[in-house]
């Protein structure tokens, strides 16, 4: 396996629990994992490309992208493996060198095509049968920190 260059990460059940929070005001809310984003920090020192490709469009969502200087975001995707292939050309990167994760149905395709795919434990079961990683943690509770690690022990060059 070739060194991991670019981590894509879905949000909703992946970044966080899955849970559509609304407020009494009908304010939208998220919650988020802090090891997560430490996790995609540790990855972004060692150089990796992190990106973000939801299906949904949120203002929450920015706002952590732009916490965690994750400077590729992309809302409001249907066609997830479109960006990846786009995200290869811009950096030069081969899509072995791309690690996702994701938990249901509409990341099915771009995990069959980045090298690395990895699934939330608490993911659908056909994600988790296509993944080459599964996380013994869930969405939401840490379970991108604990991708990222994997990814630094097992798919970084050692200097």
């Amino acid at each position: 396996m070739k060194n991991i260059k670019l981590l894509a990460v879905d949000v909703d059940g992946v970044l966080t629990d899955a849970g559509m929070y609304y407020s009494e005001n009908g304010d939208e809310l998220k919650k988020f994992n802090t090891r997560d984003g430490m996790g995609l920090s540790l990855l972004q020192q060692e150089g990796v490309i992190v990106a973000i490709v939801t299906g949904e469009n949120t203002e929450i969502v920015k706002r952590r992208s732009k916490k965690l200087n994750i400077k590729e975001i992309f809302q409001g995707v249907k066609d997830k493996k479109e960006i990846i292939v786009y995200l290869c050309e811009k950096y030069n990167i081969n899509r072995e060198e791309v690690a996702y994760i994701g938990d249901d149905i509409n990341d099915l395709e771009v995990m069959k095509f980045v090298g690395l795919g990895a699934a939330v434990a608490d993911g659908m079961e056909v994600i988790k049968e296509h993944s080459k990683y599964v996380t013994s943690l869930k969405g939401g509770e840490g379970a991108v920190r604990e991708f990222c690690e994997y990814i630094l022990e097992n798919h970084m060059t050692k200097i």
